[in-house]
């Protein structure tokens, strides 16, 4: 198997679904935890303090090497089977009650494996089947869409499973099967057995956490574990994020190359007093909202700073 590959640091990301554009640029820990991930054929579990990318790097790996990219996003009414396929009783309910009706069209036997939906793990381990299992079932159901010209399933996909610390100990414990052995099985369709097909290359599945809820020892077993945080120390911190400022707003960094460097010295004072306070700490995601406040506002970025410091940052209620 050939592992894909990323040759491009820097590169720019289309909007795909609700993702808008965007930039990333990838870190060499990245990449190699990407490819390790790849070659384990293991997720890759993604943690960090909110707003560090996390979930963007499914986004940009998927870009990167050519493959579909799909996701989902975990609340706490997620349960496991939601990823995996989901049993619509409402629409077999309606179906029985049709069914008692003289003249009806409705099929007497009613077969659970007709009133099946696929989930986003279903559809990136085995697309075709997924597709295929749609077309004939009497729920019906929607193929998501190829974002990428010329995609076939022999190129593979990304999944991105957002924020699974959202939901109870369940949930993960309910994918040990599917991502432990790569396959799992769908009781209504007599223990049908959803596995990637052999000339179809194993997803990258990528899993966000920000750590708010303990996840079960079994489940982080089968994950190699990825660690983004920003630098601990101001200079460091105050590089980081000016670096990336000029990734996503060039055109600001032209014109005012100083507002990048005030707007992440002001940053670093607020995570500073926040972490003192045992508030929120604002992070990368704040300061490229900062940012794009700046530029987008227009005239001197130098003034705009030091209004949102005076009518913003300073009058911070106190905790």
């Amino acid at each position: 198997m050939t592992l894909p590959t990323y040759d491009q640091l820097e590169l720019d990301l289309p909007a795909i679904g609700a993702w808008p554009a965007s930039r990333h640029c990838f870190d060499v820990e990245q990449v190699r935890a990407l490819r390790a991930a790849e070659a384990a054929g293991r997720p890759l579990l993604v943690r960090g303090d909110p707003g560090t990318g996390k979930s963007q790097l499914a986004h940009a790996a998927a870009v990167a090497t050519g493959r579909l990219f799909l996701s989902v996003v975990v609340d706490a009414r997620s349960e496991a089977s939601d990823l995996l396929w989901r049993f619509d009783a409402v629409a077999r309910l309606a179906d029985a009650h049709l069914a008692a009706v003289p003249g009806s069209q409705v099929p007497q036997d009613l077969n659970p494996a007709g009133y099946i939906e696929p989930g986003p793990l279903w559809w990136a381990y085995d697309w075709s089947g997924a597709a295929r299992q749609v077309g004939q079932a009497r729920a019906g159901g929607t193929v998501p869409a190829a974002h990428i010209e010329g995609w076939t399933p022999a190129k593979g996909t990304v999944l991105l499973i957002d924020e699974i610390d959202k939901a109870e100990a369940d949930l993960p414990n309910g994918l040990l099967e599917a991502l432990g052995n790569g396959r799992f099985t769908v009781g209504p369709m007599r223990g049908r057995v959803v596995e990637r097909p052999a000339n179809v290359p194993p997803p990258l599945v990528i899993v966000t956490t920000n750590d708010e809820r303990e996840l079960p020892a079994a489940f982080l077993r089968r994950c190699l574990v990825l660690t983004l945080c920003l630098p601990k120390t101001r200079d460091a911190l105050i590089a980081h994020l000016v670096g990336r400022g000029k990734l996503h707003f060039p055109a600001l960094h032209a014109a005012h190359p100083g507002a990048l460097h005030s707007a992440a010295s002001q940053l670093a004072v607020d995570r500073l007093a926040a972490e003192e306070n045992g508030v929120y700490i604002p992070g990368l995601a704040e300061y490229l909202d900062l940012l794009r406040v700046l530029e987008r506002i227009g005239g001197d970025p130098a003034d705009h700073l030091s209004l949102l410091r005076a009518f913003f940052f300073d009058k911070q209620p106190a905790v």
